[in-house]
């Protein structure tokens, strides 16, 4: 169902935000020149239809706007500045649509596609980011994520040949999708956990129906180390470089291949 991702699988989680605007095409970009395997992003409906590549759902943390993405149309959306929040630097970078990110890095890097219809999850945001996926012939370059199982399976209904990743929240909130009754909400071929709830009996289990472990949001040296230690198939950081680095150029971490 994957193609050949290395393991661990480093995905920059929303670009590479912990230096460019989170969701933008400058984080993207940011995130492949920063050695990561893929990009995580997240996506939600305009009010005009359109598959809008923001995580909040409203703009106001990110933008110099205010409102609900689901009620603004697109070119309201694109006026907006998504730069300026983060850095100066950035002023005028716009929340881009999936469209563009398909077009601009699409042929260049793996992407997690979060499906984030949570406060609408009976509308058509499924539907319309398969639409796009089959435009660009972009089946073998592409995961679907969510917390929501409905909107996986019918993501997966109609593009059965593209991997689904179970989100599940931490600690007890997170406990059905994390148990074996998880794997009767969906049909996942990897499971999202928070890092702090990653062990090695879970990956263990996981590898043995054939899964993935993908841990997020894995941002610091000592738990970067900790989930590579573990055996994890692939984290979710903010910093790319930083995982990279600790990680090391072979692909496997720096500290499991020095020679005393």
């Amino acid at each position: 169902m994957y193609p050949s991702l290395p393991r661990p699988t480093l995905f920059g989680h929303r670009g590479a935000s912990a230096h460019a605007p989170e969701n933008t095409l400058a984080a993207f970009e940011l995130a492949i020149q920063h050695g990561a395997d893929a990009i995580e992003l997240d996506t939600k409906l305009s009010v005009d239809g359109y598959v809008i590549v923001i995580h909040d759902q409203t703009v106001d943390r990110t933008t110099d706007g205010s409102g609900e993405v689901c009620k603004l149309p697109l070119s309201e959306l694109h006026r907006l500045d998504a730069g300026s929040f983060f850095d100066i630097a950035y002023r005028g970078e716009r929340i881009p649509t999936l469209n563009e990110v398909f077009e601009v890095v699409g042929r260049r890097t793996f992407i997690n596609v979060e499906l984030t219809n949570y406060t609408s999850p009976n509308d058509a945001l499924p539907e319309k980011v398969v639409e796009l996926i089959k435009h660009h012939n972009l089946n073998k370059r592409i995961l679907f994520s969510s917390f929501n199982p409905q909107t996986l399976r019918r993501a997966a209904a109609l593009l059965p040949e593209v991997p689904c990743g179970l989100l599940a929240l931490p600690k007890l909130a997170g406990w059905l999708p994390r148990s074996w009754i998880g794997q009767y909400l969906v049909a996942y071929q990897a499971l999202h956990p928070e890092k702090g709830d990653v062990t090695a009996r879970m990956i263990q289990n996981a590898h043995r129906r054939g899964r993935r472990i993908h841990a997020w949001t894995v941002n610091e040296a000592a738990d970067l180390r900790r989930m590579f230690a573990l055996g994890v198939d692939g984290v979710f950081t903010d910093d790319p470089r930083l995982a990279r680095k600790i990680l090391g150029k072979t692909g496997h971490p720096s500290y499991m291949t020095k020679t005393s």
